[in-house]
């Protein structure tokens, strides 16, 4: 079993900065690639960026491209999202999920294990 945690949330004004984290505990995320996805109240969960076990690969969502940075610590089991420059349309849940193997995918349902969440709020 595998528990995911993201903490790092918060509410950000417009050009502003936050940094999300994911820790996994039980059997962590050792040879898997992992995910974040976001949902804004009334939408479908959506893509924001992977990255593989090795962090030699690496996908972002488009609107997110030259704003936010994904990166990992495997010693420390932890995920992370810099968000920087962002907009109210970046607001939503953020999850952490951890894919089927450890290559990067876009789609959810490449990924077995989610967190419960983190709020992002950016106001305008």
């Amino acid at each position: 079993q595998v528990q995911l945690v993201e903490s790092g949330g918060g509410l950000v004004q417009a050009g502003g900065s936050l940094r999300l984290s994911c820790v996994a505990s039980g059997r962590t995320f050792n040879n898997y690639g992992v995910g974040w996805f976001r949902q804004a109240p009334g939408k479908e969960r959506e893509f924001v960026a992977a990255i593989s076990w090795g962090s030699g690969g690496i996908y972002y969502e488009d609107s997110v491209k030259g704003r936010f940075t994904i990166s990992r610590d495997n010693a420390k089991n932890a995920v992370y999202l810099q968000m920087n420059s962002l907009k109210p349309e970046d607001t939503g849940v953020y999850y952490c999920a951890r894919a089927l193997s450890g290559d990067i995918y876009y789609h959810a349902g490449a990924y077995d294990y989610w967190g419960q969440g983190t709020q992002v709020t950016v106001s305008s």
